[in-house]
């Protein structure tokens, strides 16, 4: 069982889009310095207290990075790097974990640096050090002034990576109907989530109890104060803008320039965001059936049939595996993350309509991070962990059920999966959640960038604004572009990516509501 909510690379993949527009008028002379200084500023009051100075004043030993099991060494210009963190902040002065970084350092000078530009692209799960290289081409003016800076977040790949499961175990859950159809099928649902939660909580130990955003927001300002930057200067993507949010929140006044690109609806619960998600790609879907010249509710009910021959009876593959109705839906997913994947979605559904599955599994595969040999990777392992820390929602499966005619009414392709989603996700969790909604009203910060695509499948672009809602009064500033995929800059919008530069790189903020038309 997979949620759809995480950024990768390949749904990251450039859209092919161009040209822009400005809605508002006089944006030039809106335009206003903020008080993000680079660090030779004052120091801000909001640096982390109750930390011993083993941890403050901690000096990372930065060394060339080396080759994992999921990337290739990135090259003499990456460094790696091992902080250290509280395992609880309730206890600072107790066990420490090490978390995995990655820098390379500003290319325009010692004099032209701002400081350190620190990014998370998403999941909740992504790595950030596997990540980091292959997006320094789309930050490649930012990285002139800026060092560029990520980190697996505790619980992900290098730091305490949690693995719930093995591959056997994998590819044995593929078999498990996502949408159950019967009294049988609703038992191995429930089942396998409650296996998944058991092997988590074998495998993570204690480490499970302290996986969640706030945890991670926390060591981000940790994380500020040893790189020497006195204001947090970063770039959160997809569930990197909540964690950016979470940050803003716990620490208004080291907020620097912020940036947060495809952005999650703070307001929303677990209910919310499932609804959310299932209008976003229904949504992206009708763009691409439109693409087509098929008329949405048409194309829509044709792939409800075919997802309905699936279910009855999974498709054959080049692999010998099966394509299952689970697994096709995932297929349809990814393509939807980024425009250049529509011509690969109309002949993979053209292909299982003919009775070959073997271009969805493909999909699916690339989807859930399984490699030609079989193995799998953890993404959705951390992302479950991190998000059943942080949801507090637990429903039931009758309750859930009870929600499923809303959710098929939303959407008749993606509403069954994400319905059933709310009772399964987090189904007989090791660990309680902590919250309904979190907590991102930053009083007394820096203006935000906030910057919402209208075509996002996975972050519907009325985020953005809940988001700016929920910060506060001058605080978050909205951008929109009038694109497709998920996530903005860098996809294809000069006006995006030019705001942004300018923001990130000249302190100007622009006028709350632009639009940035593709």
């Amino acid at each position: 069982m997979t949620r759809f909510a995480r950024w990768t690379a390949v749904a990251a993949a450039a859209l092919l889009v161009a040209g822009c527009s400005d809605s508002s008028s006089g944006d030039a002379k809106d335009k206003k310095k903020d008080s993000a200084a680079p660090p030779s500023a004052t120091s801000s009051s909001d640096a982390p207290s109750g930390l011993p100075a083993s941890l403050t004043s901690q000096k990372l030993d930065w060394s060339g990075c080396k080759a994992t099991a999921d990337s290739p060494a990135p090259g003499s210009a990456w460094q790696c790097a091992t902080f250290k963190v509280p395992l609880d902040y309730a206890k600072p002065k107790g066990e420490t974990i090490g978390l995995a970084l990655i820098r390379a350092k500003a290319t325009g000078g010692q004099s032209k640096r701002i400081g350190s530009l620190l990014f998370n692209f998403g999941g909740p799960g992504a790595s950030g050090v596997s990540t980091m290289p292959s997006y320094a081409g789309t930050a490649a003016k930012l990285h002139q002034r800026y060092d560029l800076v990520s980190w697996d977040p505790r619980g992900v790949g290098a730091s305490e990576g949690v693995r719930c499961r093995g591959d056997k175990e994998m590819q044995a859950a593929e078999s498990v109907d996502a949408t159950p159809d019967d009294a049988s099928e609703e038992q191995a649902y429930l089942k396998d989530a409650t296996d998944f939660g058991k092997g988590c909580e074998k495998n993570a130990g204690k480490l499970l109890s302290h996986v969640s955003t706030t945890d991670t927001a926390r060591d981000m300002d940790l994380m500020r104060q040893v790189l020497g930057d006195q204001k947090m200067h970063y770039f959160g993507i997809s569930y990197g803008t909540e964690l950016g949010g979470v940050y803003a929140h716990l620490f208004p006044k080291n907020v620097g320039r912020v940036v947060l690109d495809a952005v999650v609806d703070p307001s929303a619960d677990t209910v919310g965001h499932a609804k959310n998600q299932t209008k976003g790609f229904q949504r992206a879907l009708d763009d691409y059936l439109k693409s087509t010249g098929q008329d949405p509710k048409q194309g829509s009910q044709k792939i409800v049939d075919l997802l309905k021959r699936i279910d009855a009876k999974p498709l054959p593959t080049s692999t010998g595996r099966k394509l299952t109705q689970t697994l096709a839906l995932t297929g349809i997913v990814l393509p939807l993350y980024s425009e250049q994947g529509w011509p690969t979605l109309t002949s993979a559904l053209k292909t299982a309509e003919n009775g070959d599955g073997s271009e969805l599994l493909t999909l699916a595969d690339g989807y859930n991070e399984r490699d030609a040999s079989g193995h799998y990777g953890t993404t959705t392992h951390a992302q479950r962990v991190i998000s059943c820390l942080d949801d507090k929602q637990r429903l039931t499966l009758e309750e859930s059920k009870k929600l499923l005619p809303e959710f098929e009414k939303i959407s008749p392709v993606f509403g069954d999966f994400m319905g059933w989603d709310t009772a399964g996700w987090c189904h007989d969790w090791p660990v309680p959640g902590q919250h309904d909604t979190p907590e991102v009203s930053a009083p007394g910060s820096q203006p935000i960038l906030l910057v919402g695509n209208t075509g996002d499948p996975a972050t519907p672009y009325e985020g953005a604004r809940k988001m700016a809602d929920e910060l506060g009064k001058g605080v978050g500033v909205e951008l929109t572009w009038k694109g497709e995929g998920h996530g903005a800059y860098g996809s294809g919008s000069a006006c995006v990516d030019s705001t942004v530069n300018s923001y990130l790189l000249d302190a100007r903020v622009p006028k709350d509501g632009k639009v940035c038309a593709s």
